[in-house]
């Protein structure tokens, strides 16, 4: 089916661009070349008028909504498609479910009901692999995870050396089958985990650094050994310091390597903008410092979607309060996910950095980093994953595939 949209803003090369977008069977066509070709009329116009029209939102770590946790096995599978079809209100047409910190019968049991699947009108959003945050991580920056499941990669005592091969044996022990994972987030200063990223690379898995209290020469020799993003950047790591600026350093030395070689960007980070994680100084001052690498993520927990009370986290209890701020039950200080819908962090993210800025940063990068580059991107060949915003960046419409799944004015 050939589709035309008209009278909108298309999201190019990031600008806003008044052009029509051409759709045959679900990828972008080049309309000069089709025209050219075929001199065919579209079977079906879809009249934009004038709102902005981006590639769908990609949320590379959200841990689960309207009453469902991607760490409980229970309904897992009813439970994704729950979630699936409830985020595209959202925008979202494609998500990396996350799984935190957990005993190891959790991963064997959770990660082979998560299965990579596309996008559909019944299936809701695109699963685009597991983001397996924890327990590789640092308990000194726990935050909302269970300090009894955190776990290193070497099984040596103090006295002991290490053996590199403890690290692969440590990482199949703890999760099972990684079939079914994209990415994994871990803390680079533990003993053999430059193994362990080699490990996850070899099996085209990719690493994020987080809940780390890593030194920027730790975070460096992460990267080094393959390493491509950092987990929701400012939150559960080092505190930036000027003789140390730790993980956050990172990003300044990336950003001068991506414009002095004009390659791709090789290092991306995380933000949440729920306006509770993240000052806006510091996501200002984070995206002015390196803006090619800035994703946008939700974080959101089982709470999204659903009213204020204590709701799940993994092991952890979390409250949630009227003004849909999540912490672990009992202690308020700590911050435990969060309940925002990636379209509402879009719209915060939009006044710091500008609605192309904060469109880029849900579209374009999250696939640069998943190295999907059939999304996230409006041009020839690319999926037709879309979403139709007004100037208020509020969610008129989702497509996927170039077919309509989620109209506001008829939920």
């Amino acid at each position: 089916m050939l589709v035309r949209f008209i009278n909108c803003r298309l999201l190019r090369k990031g600008e806003l661009k008044h052009e029509d977008l051409w759709v045959l069977d679900g990828k972008i066509i080049d309309p000069q070349a089709w025209f050219f070709n075929k001199r065919t009329k579209a079977d079906t116009v879809v009249e934009c008028n004038n709102c902005i029209l981006a590639p769908g939102f990609l949320d590379v770590q959200i841990n689960g909504a309207f009453g469902i946790d991607f760490s409980c096995p229970d309904n897992l599978v009813e439970g994704l498609t729950k979630v699936a079809t409830g985020i595209l209100r959202h925008g979202v047409t494609g998500f990396c479910p996350t799984v935190v910190t957990s005993h190891p019968d959790v991963y064997k049991e959770t990660l082979p009901l998560m299965k990579r699947r596309p996008g559909s009108a019944e299936g809701g959003a695109a699963v685009l692999g597991i983001h397996l945050e924890g327990p590789f991580i640092n308990p000194k920056k726990k935050g909302a995870h269970p300090e009894k499941q955190i776990r290193g990669f070497s099984t040596s005592g103090p006295d002991e050396d290490s053996n590199p091969e403890q690290a692969m044996e440590s990482i199949q022990a703890c999760y099972g089958d990684l079939e079914n994972v994209a990415m994994v987030t871990l803390a680079p200063e533990l003993v053999l985990a430059p193994k362990a990223i080699e490990y996850f690379r070899k099996n085209n898995i990719l690493v994020s650094l987080g809940h780390t209290a890593a030194t920027l020469a730790e975070g460096e020799e992460g990267q080094r050994c393959g390493a491509t993003m950092i987990t929701h950047l400012f939150n559960a790591m080092s505190s930036f310091h000027h003789r140390d600026p730790g993980i956050v350093g990172m990003l300044a030395n990336a950003a001068i390597l991506a414009d002095k070689t004009n390659k791709e960007n090789t290092l991306f980070y995380g933000l949440i903008v729920d306006g509770f994680h993240t000052h806006e100084a510091a996501l200002r001052m984070a995206h002015s410092t390196h803006p090619k690498g800035c994703v946008l993520v939700t974080d959101a927990m089982a709470a999204m979607g659903l009213s204020a009370g204590v709701h799940s986290l993994g092991e952890m209890s979390v409250h949630l309060g009227e003004n849909s701020r999540a912490s672990i039950a009992g202690k308020p200080e700590t911050l435990a996910g969060s309940a925002a819908s990636m379209d509402a962090c879009v719209r915060e993210f939009s006044k710091i950095v500008g609605v192309t800025g904060a469109l880029e940063a849900a579209t374009l990068h999250p696939a640069q980093f998943l190295g999907l580059h059939h999304k996230g991107r409006l041009e020839e060949d690319c999926d037709a994953d879309l979403v139709l915003l007004n100037d208020e960046l509020e969610v008129i419409k989702t497509f996927i595939a170039g077919r309509e799944v989620f109209n506001t004015n008829e939920s």
